[in-house]
């Protein structure tokens, strides 16, 4: 069975998204068959790997909403090993929709594992905000990986997700945990990402990885191109960073390999 992995935090412009898609194609790149879910209603990730958000027929919404199963919503993308659920503004309007319906927590699970045999992993893309969309996620994931942005409101917010995770964990999903933090958007040339580093190391009690992905022009351009940086620009700083990451995560907990 895969793993599952929801890439969350609430805070907006942290590199979410550009972790989901990078993380996910730099998995594919080294032969794991990955399935990448866009539950976030910008459906830049759905963009970023080069699909037409508003072209799909089944998209994450009518999964939702029951309108469709999950096998009928799996798009092969142009990347070899990768595919993807599809999302669109239309998802937006979900939560509302959702009121009223009987297990609504679990209904992203429930779909999700009628294929997670078929995968080794599925990443999931969080909308910015702590929302039932969210929940969904979590509930459907067995880890959690949270970007965190090396910049002075670093810390702001993150006690209420990990509240948040810790909620999920009591009442919906008690296998849940903390993949880990990944730093984002890291500025070497300032003592503030460095200060951010060390503060979010002293303050949290988890997995943190080693790799951190340097802010880096290319990867802010590639999804324009609708390209993970591993095909935008394959030498870029953000392609090795990305590739450097989807390492650790696959050979997370093997202490041979650490």
């Amino acid at each position: 069975m895969g793993r599952i992995i929801a890439i969350a935090n609430q805070k907006g412009g942290v590199g979410k998204t550009t972790t989901a898609i990078n993380l996910s194609a730099c998995l594919a790149e080294i032969g794991q068959k990955v399935l990448t879910i866009d539950i976030d209603p910008q459906g830049n990730t759905t963009s970023g790997l080069g699909v037409d958000k508003n072209a799909t027929e089944n998209n994450v919404y009518d999964l939702l909403l029951g309108e469709c199963e999950i096998k009928e919503c799996i798009i092969k993308t142009e990347i070899d090993n990768q595919y993807l659920v599809a999302s669109n503004v239309n998802l937006a309007g979900a939560e509302i929709e959702l009121i009223g319906i009987e297990e609504k927590e679990y209904i992203l699970r429930k779909q999700v594992s009628k294929v997670a045999d078929q995968y080794d992993f599925i990443i999931i893309d969080c909308p910015p905000s702590l929302n039932m969309l969210t929940v969904n996620a979590l509930t459907a994931a067995n880890t959690v990986l949270v970007p965190i942005q090396c910049e002075y409101y670093a810390l702001e917010g993150l006690s209420q997700l990990i509240h948040t995770i810790e909620l999920v964990q009591e009442r919906l999903n008690p296998d849940l945990e903390i993949e880990g933090v990944v730093f984002t958007m890291y500025d070497a040339r300032t003592n503030l990402s460095l200060q951010v580093v060390e503060n979010v190391k002293g303050y949290l009690h988890q997995n943190i990885y080693k790799t951190i992905i340097p802010r880096n022009v290319r990867l802010a351009e590639a999804p324009s191109h609708g390209l993970p940086i591993n095909l935008y620009d394959p030498r870029s700083a953000g392609a090795e960073s990305y590739r450097l990451l989807a390492q650790e995560v696959l050979h997370k907990g093997e202490t041979e390999w650490q």
